[in-house]
């Protein structure tokens, strides 16, 4: 349902971003695979789909596998409608995913309250957002109280647990993906 069509992998984001992790050119890749620099790069620029054999010749240069290639690979299209569903009135709180797929950024909706005891630590940097409604928010041994409309930023690596303090609260949760390496591991104090 929705106004999302499966689309093929780009699997050569992944690949780029893989090699240039491990410091890797495209000379050297092609040395460990078997496979031409040409080739190589028409695959990184998404000129190329290469066979389930040449990806596999790949993952294994770069140090992976084919599997974890394809679960990094960006989808085809560029466009994803993701439509507001009625909520049950009688069941809350509930989570939504505002973006599908594999993604670099991931979000979702928060309604009502939930476990206000966990506490979150992401890698990457996230933005919160109350839509509706009040939270109280812990981060890093402070507290801070967030109304309809007021934003909190945290970098990767803050710990931090919230509560919504008004019935029907409603917060949305923008974040960079677990797998991207957005910013460097940060020393903690």
């Amino acid at each position: 349902m929705g106004d999302h069509k499966e689309q093929p992998l780009r699997v050569g984001a992944a690949v780029r971003r893989r090699r240039r992790a491990l410091e890797l050119t495209l000379a050297v890749v092609a040395e460990r695979s078997g496979l031409s620099v040409p080739f190589l790069s028409q695959i990184e620029n998404d000129r190329a789909r290469p066979s389930t054999g040449s990806l596999e010749k790949v993952a294994d240069a770069l140090r992976t596998t084919a599997v974890e290639l394809l679960a990094a690979a960006d989808p085809a299209c560029s466009v994803d409608v993701v439509r507001a569903e009625q909520a049950d009135p009688e069941y809350a709180p509930q989570v939504r995913s505002l973006v599908r797929g594999h993604h670099q950024m991931h979000a979702s909706e928060f309604t009502g309250d939930h476990d206000a005891g966990r506490e979150f630590q992401y890698r990457n940097d996230q933005l919160m957002y109350v839509a509706d409604g009040a939270v109280e928010i812990e981060a890093e041994g402070r507290a801070y109280r967030l109304g309809r409309g007021d934003t909190l930023y945290l970098t990767g690596g803050v710990r931090h647990r919230w509560r919504a303090t008004v019935s029907d609260t409603r917060v949305v949760v923008v974040a960079v993906a677990e797998h991207i390496e957005a910013v460097q591991d940060r020393p903690r104090r």
